[in-house]
C-alpha cells in the first residue's frame, strides 16, 4: 500500500484517510503537520477530533454517499476542503478529505461558454 501513497505524501496539500467505522487510516505530510498538536493520530477515531455538527455530516456522508465540500479562511489562507467517500466493491468504505490550498486571486474559467 505505501507504493500506491507515494505520491499523497508530499503533495501540495492535505490528505486525510478514514474507514466506515472513522478509524484513521492514513493521514499524508501536511494532513500530518496540522493535526501534529494531537500526536499521532492514526487509528484513532475521526470523531472525537470534530464538534457534534461536523461529527453529523460525516455519518450522513458515510450513510448515504453524499460529497460535502466548501470553502474556508483560515491563518490568512483560502481552502477548498473536499470530503466524498471512497468505495471498495462498489460499497462505502470510508472518507477521504483533501484540503487544498487556493491562490489568493485564483482564476476561474467557464467551460460552458465559448472561448474568445
Amino acid at each position: 500500500m505505501k507504493e500506491i501513497l507515494d505520491w499523497a505524501e508530499q503533495m501540495g496539500c492535505a490528505a486525510t484517510v478514514c474507514d466506515k467505522d472513522c478509524k484513521i487510516l492514513y493521514m499524508n505530510e501536511r494532513s500530518r503537520q496540522t493535526f501534529a498538536r494531537h500526536g499521532d493520530i492514526i487509528g484513532h477515531d475521526l470523531m472525537q477530533y470534530h464538534p457534534k455538527h461536523a461529527q453529523e455530516k460525516i455519518a450522513h456522508m458515510l450513510a448515504t454517499g453524499d460529497t460535502n465540500a466548501y470553502t474556508i479562511r483560515k491563518n490568512g489562507i483560502n481552502k477548498l476542503i473536499f470530503q466524498t467517500p471512497w468505495r471498495k466493491d462498489g460499497e462505502i468504505a470510508g472518507l477521504v478529505e483533501l484540503s487544498i490550498p487556493l491562490p489568493e486571486d485564483m482564476p476561474h474559467y467557464d467551460r460552458d461558454q465559448p472561448s474568445r
